[in-house]
């Protein structure tokens, strides 16, 4: 069994929020827009981070983390990739790649839009946990926290961290 907290798009914003909702998780992943290297040292002093670079990573964060992830998490395939589209509109880059693979779970960002769907095609989940940072359209920031226990899905959370334009007093 794993336990994981799921976040993209924070674009190099700090919420202590991050360290109270991932405190109990074994792995935080970062579905890209890491916004910068120091953020990815804070989230991986929490706990082990698996990431992707996003559209507006520079160089040190492209080198360091891949564009497409792509793992096992107990029994579950996971890929994983900033620019990933949604069921029914993948992005073209990964499409293909993504309909060879079938994987169990893919995880996208970018969008900053919340959404949780299962794709009949592919028989695989599809996450994107909105954006956790303030910088884009999204009016309420959120992350994701789940379990994963052999194949199965569990205790799924979705997790509203506040509105994008009211900075946290422990956020910086």
């Amino acid at each position: 069994m794993i336990k994981v907290g799921l976040l993209s798009d924070t674009h190099a914003y700090w919420d202590d929020k991050y360290a109270y909702y991932f405190n109990d998780r074994d792995e935080i992943w970062h579905a890209g827009d890491i916004g910068s290297a120091e953020l990815a040292e804070r989230l991986a002093a929490l706990k082990p981070l698996r990431a992707v670079y996003g559209n507006i990573d520079g160089q040190e964060l492209r080198s360091r983390f891949p564009k497409v992830a792509r793992f096992r998490a107990e029994d579950v395939e996971v890929m994983m990739t900033h620019i990933g589209g949604y069921p029914g509109h993948y992005n073209p880059e990964i499409r293909r790649e993504l309909y060879l693979s079938h994987p169990d779970l893919f995880i996208a960002g970018h969008s900053h839009i919340l959404k949780i769907m299962f794709d009949k095609n592919l028989n695989s989940l599809y996450m994107n946990p909105g954006a956790a940072g303030i910088s884009g359209f999204h009016k309420v920031r959120t992350l994701l926290r789940f379990t994963i226990d052999g194949k199965t899905f569990k205790d799924l959370e979705v997790i509203e961290l506040g509105d994008r334009n009211q900075r946290d007093e422990t956020a910086f």
